[in-house]
């Protein structure tokens, strides 16, 4: 049996005695036809081009018999013709087209012809053009016939005749007077902060109303942290201190050594709450950019560019056990005061002890 190798693959597809067989199955009748001519003058069998193509036979059998029922999906018909045409070194694209119209896809259905005749719209087109014009006429006589019918005859307005007062300058018409200027409106503030009556002696047991309770205590209700921007640093639970910026400023806190445990550029109402414990440095571009807050209260300004932050911690421990003194003795006047209030009414409620009479004179006898 003679071997193949060495042999160019267009040497296998053109036999020995130049007759081209892509001309015989372009003069076929059929694909089928045309693809069994072209098996047969291979001289290979249908087992060998199975194998091949990787197509079951009976597909390739199929396509010989143009068989299109027996065959799968368009899809998969399509690529067993190009993979039957490709082994016998035919023109692929050619069988391709071939099985095209041989076998149309009924799956799209047909669609009409688009467009009108031009000699249609020739014979039409006056027609078209008297109804355009003719309703172009009625639109705007239709806007013309409204301008006319609500048109009105100008007449003089009811105000328009001046008093004769005004004419003269003589301002002694009763019906009208002129008053003194009046001030310029107030620009636009801030209103003032409402404070609810008793509000700060209830929560602090110090009373605005007394100068020497509010000596003594001085500012008992300040400004709360209001957070304006995002929070970093300690949770709320785990921090007394917490540093808000006024405005834009950098803040740095460095470890004792020298290590940043917190460094940003912050942005206005943004804040960094202060862990408890630990030697820190609180090192700020700009002390008045920054406010402190102490246990959720204002506590004024930084005080310098470096501020140590166990200072900070140790001045809202003091506030802390400050505020809690004051409640206690808020706590116990207003335990005395109930406990002298009821003692008052038990003394109301209790009844009085009979006050003695003094005993009357005896009336001396009378002699006999």
């Amino acid at each position: 049996m003679a071997s193949n190798a060495g042999i160019a693959p267009d040497a296998l597809k053109t036999p020995a005695d130049g007759h081209d067989p892509s001309a015989d199955f372009a003069d076929a009748a059929t694909l089928g036809d045309g693809l069994r001519q072209a098996r047969d003058r291979s001289g290979k069998a249908m087992a060998e081009l199975a194998a091949e193509t990787k197509v079951h036979r009976r597909f390739l059998t199929a396509l010989e018999q143009s068989d299109w029922s027996s065959l799968p999906s368009r899809v998969f018909a399509l690529g067993y013709v190009r993979a039957y045409a490709s082994a016998l070194g035919l023109d692929e694209q050619l069988a391709v087209e071939r099985f095209k119209r041989e076998s149309p896809d009924t799956s799209v259905p047909l669609k009409a012809p688009i467009g009108i005749a031009f000699e249609d719209v020739r014979r039409h087109s006056p027609r078209i053009v008297a109804g355009v014009a003719a309703v172009a006429i009625a639109v705007i006589g239709w806007n013309v016939f409204q301008r006319v019918s609500l048109r009105q005859t100008a007449h003089p307005s009811d105000i328009a005749v001046a008093p004769k007062s005004w004419a003269s300058g003589d301002a002694s018409d009763p019906q009208f007077a002129l008053s003194a200027p009046m001030a310029a409106p107030p620009d636009q503030t801030t209103p003032a902060l409402y404070i609810t009556r008793g509000l700060e002696a209830e929560l602090t047991g110090v009373d605005p109303a007394d100068p020497a309770a509010v000596a003594a205590n001085p500012e008992p209700v300040q400004k709360a942290f209001n957070p304006r921007g995002a929070v970093y640093g300690a949770p709320a639970n785990a921090s007394m201190v917490v540093i808000q910026a006024r405005t834009a400023g950098a803040l740095v806190v460095r470890l004792g050594d020298g290590q940043a445990l917190f460094a940003r550029q912050m942005a206005p109402g943004e804040a960094w709450r202060a862990p408890i414990g630990g030697s820190a440095t609180v090192d700020v571009s700009d002390p008045a950019a920054f406010d402190v807050y102490l246990n959720g209260e204002y506590g004024g300004p930084l005080a310098g560019v470096l501020t140590p932050l166990a200072q900070l911690n140790s001045r809202a421990d003091q506030a802390a056990k400050q505020l809690a003194q004051a409640q206690a003795r808020a706590q116990a006047q207003a335990q005395a005061h109930a406990q002298s209030q009821a003692q008052a009414l038990r003394a109301q409620t209790q009844p009085q002890p009979p006050v003695p009479q003094p005993a009357p004179a005896a009336t001396p006898a009378a002699p006999n």
